[in-house]
């Protein structure tokens, strides 16, 4: 069974695992990480770690029963008891409501355990699997005056009070 855990350093070859083999599925909704992000791996999850430490992210990780992670799912920029919301999930679990079900979970996180009032998540046009994603777990559509850019691409951004 899935449970939704902090990021630790225990999970960082999951973590790895996971990225490598949804790359092209990720890249068709946002841009690619590079091939420098791969070979900067360690680094870069290291950083990770330490900005979740400093209390200016929270990062999260749907691990499947056998230690693979599903999903990644990160509050950031957290300031002022509100934060960005954003996530990804393995292609193979898409279309099964596992999204929703921990965004809603992350959303009941954020309130109770680090104190958050309002969430806010960006989605790129194209992706209409993930606004479905936000409709669902209670967000709303925030003013279009403020447009969003997903990694180069053209997006919108969604908001909810928790």
């Amino acid at each position: 069974m899935a449970g939704l855990e902090r990021l630790g350093g225990g999970h960082a070859s999951a973590v790895l695992a996971f990225e490598l083999a949804n790359r092209e599925f990720f890249a068709a909704a946002v841009t690619d990480r590079g091939d420098a992000y791969f070979d900067r791996f360690t680094e870069r999850f290291q950083a990770l770690l330490a900005e979740q430490e400093a209390g200016i992210c929270a990062f999260h990780v749907l691990v499947d029963g056998d230690g693979s992670v599903l999903g990644r799912f990160n509050l950031v920029d957290i300031e002022d008891r509100r934060a960005e919301l954003g996530y990804r999930v393995a292609r193979h679990v898409t279309g099964r409501g596992v999204a929703t079900a921990t965004v809603r979970e992350l959303c009941g996180l954020a309130a109770e355990r680090y104190g958050l009032r309002t969430l806010r998540a960006a989605t790129a046009h194209v992706n209409t699997a993930s606004q479905r994603v936000l409709v669902k777990a209670g967000f709303v559509r925030a003013g279009a005056a403020d447009p969003a850019d997903i990694g180069g691409k053209p997006g919108i951004w969604y908001e909810r009070e928790l």
